[in-house]
């Protein structure tokens, strides 16, 4: 019989996966596993737990928000032979869920995440050393990510972070960057930025998506311009929230594998809607195939 780490987050979406318990852990003793059950008590309990005790484990499976599943792979991150990752999502938006087609409901995707699912190898970002899954973004509205109330994320879901984008406005500046990639340099005043490798972003389709390949060593780069006129102001505003391409130029679109962007300040970010600190000088690196992820049959994005 082999070994399963379950880590979940017991406040994630309304304490569902606490109250389904007995149902995921049913599903993992029917597929043959012994099961070891981590309820996490704190933040960073996730990262600490996989690197830990990943190493003593065929498969780890973690249950919660994308926040949950960053951080245990930051853990597991850490470890030379890292095992099998299965994820159970039960957030607020599940943007990671959507780009791995796995189910909603906990049962079903526990089955996923220890049967029935597609171990797939996927890559792995770092900014300044620092892991993350799917997104890492700069400038306007980035702090909504990691600023939104846990009340206000479990009551409104996706709309409050939209209700939260909306109240910050008011603080949107300019931000003067290079920004050097795999083929050239640009430097100009942006309001936002995001380095990504998904097809949900805040639970919108980010533009493009048919170039998403999740084990391809490239990120999809998004970068709007600062806003001059008005119109930049609502192209700029419009490009963010749609993720739609706009005729202005608003919205800079492009693949890499790597990023240095450098700023005359500190630049503040959120890696997989979480803060993740600030520097002047930020180095984002795809680490291709980094984990092997279990996928829902659903999802197509690998090897193309």
């Amino acid at each position: 019989m082999n070994n399963l780490l379950f880590i979940y987050n017991p406040t994630a979406g309304r304490g569902q996966v606490a109250e389904k318990l007995s149902a995921i852990l049913d599903v993992f003793t029917k597929a043959g596993w012994l099961v070891t059950v981590y309820p996490t008590q704190k933040k960073g309990d996730a990262t600490r737990v996989a690197r830990e005790f990943g190493p003593s484990f065929s498969r780890v499976v973690c249950a919660g928000g994308d926040g949950t599943l960053s951080e245990t792979v930051s853990g597991l991150m850490e470890l030379d032979h890292p095992p099998l990752l299965g994820y159970i999502p039960s957030g607020s938006t599940n943007d990671c869920a959507t780009t791995l087609g796995l189910p909603k409901v906990p049962r079903q995707a526990a089955i996923t995440a220890s049967e029935s699912g597609i171990p797939t190898p996927v890559d792995i970002g770092r900014l300044n050393g620092s892991p993350f899954v799917y997104v890492a973004a700069f400038g306007a509205f980035t702090k909504v990510a990691y600023g939104t109330s846990q009340d206000l994320k479990k009551t409104f879901g996706h709309l409050a972070y939209v209700m939260e984008g909306i109240a910050s406005l008011p603080t949107i500046s300019p931000i003067h960057l290079k920004v050097e990639h795999d083929k050239g340099v640009i430097e100009d005043d942006f309001f936002f930025g995001m380095v990504s490798n998904a097809l949900s972003i805040g639970g919108m389709k980010p533009p493009n998506s048919g170039n998403v390949i999740l084990d391809d060593g490239l990120f999809e780069v998004y970068l709007v311009k600062k806003p001059v006129t008005l119109a930049d102001v609502a192209n700029g505003f419009q490009a963010f929230l749609s993720m739609n391409p706009d005729d202005s130029g608003s919205l800079i679109q492009f693949q890499t594998s790597r990023l240095v962007i450098t700023g005359q300040q500190p630049l503040h970010w959120t890696i997989d809607g979480e803060y993740g600190g600030s520097q002047t000088i930020n180095v984002v690196e795809n680490c291709r195939k980094a984990l092997t992820i279990i996928r829902g049959s659903s999802s197509a994005l690998c090897g193309k």
